[in-house]
């Protein structure tokens, strides 16, 4: 089982779109997936057409030990998720005094084999439950856009993520760039490509998800791009990413 984690602390850079599509792609090509929604917003699941606000059983029950994994999941559209529900937004403040609040994440999930993927969707910062992200995952993958001021703020990103290395989760590792938002036709978007590519090198996938109005609409639908419509250049190249995926094994 692989467990990974897409974070960014930039808020907006398609963390989100990435979690559901890439779960939705490789569930296509018969993977089984897990999704956890760790961002006290509740993009992810409200994505999925579920009503997070309404929600008694989520991430933030299950981190507090209310509930068991088991009891959080949901079953939707051929995915499981582990949804948000905003009382987590209160989250860094309630667990920075409890001992071992670094591995409250990793703690619910030891001994799970059902899942051929786990994704843990963080929220755009670099507090506690991107913290128990990153001592929970074995890889992470960073979506960044084709933009300009995309790497800014990497170093402190990498910095965190080093030092979780080093003293909390030894096995993590970026293991994936994954490059958002791309439009051939503007000279900066390739600039860009470049830039990532000099910064990170074989890291960053070949494939480039390109700038795609079906992504930014199928949310609101509560559906994913394979869904909502199925031809569109989101659906091809996220599919393309999760083959490329399941090839870096």
């Amino acid at each position: 089982m692989k467990i990974i984690a897409l974070i960014n602390q930039k808020g907006g850079v398609g963390k989100t779109t990435c979690a559901i599509n890439i779960g939705a792609g490789l569930n296509k090509l018969r993977k089984r997936v897990l999704l956890i929604d760790l961002d006290p917003q509740a993009h992810l699941t409200y994505s999925l057409g579920i009503p997070a606000h309404e929600l008694n059983n989520s991430v933030y029950e299950l981190l507090k030990g209310t509930v068991t994994l088991k009891e959080t999941i949901i079953e939707r559209n051929g995915l499981s998720l582990v949804p948000s529900s905003l009382n987590l937004s209160g989250a860094e403040i309630e667990f920075s005094g409890l001992a071992g609040r670094e591995f409250l994440l990793k703690e619910t999930i030891e001994g799970l084999k059902k899942y051929d993927y786990v994704f843990i969707d963080c929220p755009p910062s670099l507090g506690i439950l991107t913290l128990n992200a990153l001592t929970t995952a074995q890889k992470v993958y960073i979506p960044l856009q084709t933009e300009f001021l995309a790497l800014q703020g990497m170093t402190k990103l990498l910095e965190t993520i080093n030092i979780v290395k080093k003293r909390l989760n030894k096995e993590l590792e970026i293991a994936g760039i994954i490059a958002m938002r791309f439009d051939n036709r503007k000279n900066l978007n390739r600039e860009v490509v470049e830039k990532i590519k000099e910064y990170f090198g074989d890291k960053l996938f070949n494939t480039l998800i390109r700038d795609n109005i079906s992504l930014a609409e199928a949310p609101s639908f509560g559906k994913t791009i394979f869904e909502y419509k199925f031809n569109s250049y989101g659906a091809k190249d996220y599919l393309d990413l999760c083959k490329e995926i399941i090839k870096r094994g």
